[in-house]
Formats: C-alpha cells, structure tokens, sequence
C-alpha cells in the first residue's frame, strides 16, 4: 500500500455519490445499532434479575465480586440484526454472503445462550462453530486459498483451503470468548478490529460488509457503556462473545480475500493476512499463550484457570478499565507500528517478526506474574518469595513446573 496513493484514492471517493450513500448507511447502522443495544440493554438486566439469572461470583476464576446480569449479547445480536437490514443496501458481490453469515451467528447466538443457562460441552460447542464455519465456506464460497507468499505460499489447494478456513474461524470465535473475562475486554478490542476492517470495506465499495461491521461496533459500543457501569452493569455472556468472534472471523477471512483480489490496486495491501492478524493480536497472542501451557502441563487446552494476562493485569494492581486501556492500546500501537513501519518488509518476515513478538509477549507476562508475586508479599519477605516461586518451578517442587512462571 503506498499511503499517497491510498490518501488520493479516498479524496476520489469522498465525491462519489455511490460511497457518500455508502458511507451514510454505515454511520446510520453505527448509531442505530448504539441506539437499541442502550435501550434494550436495561429491559435485559430488570429480566434477567427477575428469573434469577445473574452470573454469581462463586469461583475464583471471577473477577467480579456480586451476582451480575449476563446475556449483553442479546443486545447486540439484536442491535447487529435491527441495524442491518433496515437500510436497503446495493452491493451484488457480497449482499448475499453476509445476509448468509447471519445463518452461522444465529446458531452461535443459541448455543452460546445454552452454555450460559446450562452449560455446554467444549466439543459440542466446536462441532457448532464448524457447522456455523461450514455454511459461510460452502454456501458462501468464502476460503483463504491465497497466502500471499508467506513461507513460499501463494495459492492453496481447495481441501487445504477449507481446513485453513475453518481452523480461522473456530480460532478467533474462541479466542474472542477466552479474553472476556473483565470489563470491556472483549468489546474493546472487537469494536476497534470491526471499526478498522468496516472503514476498509467501506473503501473498496463492499458496503454490506461495512454496513455489517459498523453495525456490529456501534451494538458493542451501547454494550461497553453498561459493561462499565456501576449501578446496572451486564455482561455479554458466551452468548455475545460467540457471535462476536463469528463476526471478527469473518470480517478477517473476507479482508484477506479481497485483498488478494485487489492486490494490484492502491487500495490493497500486500501484508493482508499479517494486518488481519495485528488488528487482533491481543486475543491471538492470549489464546497461544494460554493454550501453550495448559498443554504443557498436560491439561486440556479448554480447561479453565486465571492465567489470562487480563488475569496478571488485575494481579499486579490494575483495574479492569486499566487492564482493557492497557491491552487496547496495545492493540492500536501494534496496528499503527505495523502499518508505519512494515510497508517495505516481506510477509515472511513480518510473521518472524510477529513470532519473536509473542516470545517477547511470554516474557512480559512472566514478568509480570513475578511482580504480582512480589507486591502482594510482605516487603520482609518478597526476595525469599521470589526466590521460592523460581526453585520450586525450576525444580518441580510443590507440583510446580517451569511453565507457571509463564
């Protein structure tokens, strides 16, 4: 992408009737979305507190400390939906694919609701994004069959496609599902990723795209408002951060495609799937470390603990609208960094340089970890304390190993 070129091309377009309507439905979709995720948010949380559905601070996973109202996520579907279809939207190449991702949404919407009723099996719940996964990739026609030269790639088979395709899709809806643990984590950073994918899609005159993605981050921006609140507060649940990440996922997949099909033009980028990366770093790199450990310590990489780094964020003295600041903007410093400083570099070395930043990401977090041991300690005591904490992992003293240092 040459920025001068990218700067010229949105002057253009800024006189164009065609995008000026575009542009008009996508703010409309933003602020009507914002609109019914505020008003129907409190009728929510005055249901669900009288059919006792409050999410109790009974383990000590939680981060919040009385009953809390859950299903936000209600509101957003509904936002999403609502604010969607009520403007007539001409775009013939993917009108029809996104109207079709509403089917995959609308069956994570329920089984996201079953999981916070009753709970839900991890298999059940993978088995469901693969069928939600499914009906965009066959009914849609939507793969990554084009990596863009990473590590020699370039076009891929369709059976390695598919299986790419699925694994994008099953992975950021969990990873978006794992980081919602405090307040405005998980709506954060999908209202900043949804804004920067919407405003390109907007650009490249794909306007149910960008009707959709603003939709969705106007419905998380009525969400955040009382995901913050003190007096009527409500999270979104596996109800919302199911949809949500379905929503990412697919906005991901779609960028990269048509990036590959644009890749000529000065509104493409080359670094598409590296971008499309960046913009979600923080829950990508979470869910890797997380999983990472879990399988090193020979558990299930679904089994439940606090070891998140919104967990070690809170562990060391932070707020949750301290740890989201500080892991949303890291997100946007990654985001801006790379489209500032990577425009001339390989997608190869742009994935080295992203792999050597997760082992710096490992490291910051063990860090961090010694830290919350060592203020939480008495000040007599916190040299011994750390010095503990490292000998029982190094030696695997106390049923320690080495992994709890990350």
């Amino acid at each position: 992408m040459n920025p001068d070129l990218l700067l010229a091309y949105i002057q253009q377009k800024l006189a164009e009737a065609a995008f000026q309507q575009g542009l008009y439905h996508a703010i409309m979709a933003f602020l009507v979305a914002s609109f019914v995720a505020v008003v129907s948010i409190p009728v929510i949380i005055k249901i669900t507190e009288m059919k006792s559905l409050m999410e109790s601070p009974d383990d000590a996973r939680r981060a919040h400390k009385v009953p809390t109202p859950t299903f936000g996520g209600v509101a957003i579907f509904a936002a999403v939906l609502i604010s969607y279809f009520v403007w007539p939207i001409d775009d013939p190449q993917d009108l029809y694919r996104t109207n079709l991702s509403i089917v995959g949404a609308a069956i994570l919407f329920f089984i996201g609701m079953k999981d916070d009723l009753v709970g839900i099996d991890p298999n059940k719940k993978i088995l469901f994004q693969l069928l939600s996964a499914c009906s965009l990739i066959f009914l849609g026609d939507l793969k990554l069959d084009y990596l863009y030269g990473i590590m020699g790639f370039h076009h891929i088979a369709g059976v390695v496609s598919i299986a790419l395709t699925c694994f994008v899709f099953i992975a950021l809806t969990n990873a978006i599902n794992l980081i919602d643990g405090i307040d405005g984590l998980a709506g954060g950073i999908a209202t900043i990723a949804s804004l920067t994918f919407g405003s390109w899609f907007l650009l490249s005159e794909h306007y149910a795209m960008a009707t959709m993605a603003f939709a969705l981050s106007g419905g998380l921006v009525g969400f955040l408002r009382f995901n913050f609140s003190k007096t009527s507060k409500i999270f979104m649940g596996n109800t919302g951060s199911l949809l949500i990440g379905f929503f990412l996922a697919f906005f991901a997949v779609r960028f990269v495609n048509l990036n590959a099909a644009y890749r000529f033009e000065p509104r493409a980028f080359f670094n598409a799937p590296i971008i499309a990366i960046v913009v979600l770093i923080v829950p990508i790199f979470d869910t890797l470390r997380v999983f990472m450990v879990r399988l090193l310590n020979g558990k299930s990489p679904f089994s439940a603990d606090r070891n998140h780094m919104h967990h070690i964020l809170l562990d060391n003295g932070l707020t949750h609208a301290g740890a989201t600041m500080v892991l949303c903007g890291a997100s946007l410093l990654n985001t801006l960094l790379f489209l500032f400083l990577h425009q001339n570099i390989s997608n190869t070395l742009s994935l080295i340089i992203l792999i050597a930043s997760f082992f710096v990401y490992l490291f910051i977090g063990s860090l961090l970890k010694m830290r919350a041991v060592y203020v939480s300690t008495h000040p007599r005591r916190r040299m011994a304390a750390l010095r503990r904490e490292f000998q029982s992992a190094i030696t695997g003293r106390d049923g320690r190993r080495i992994t709890d240092l990350l």
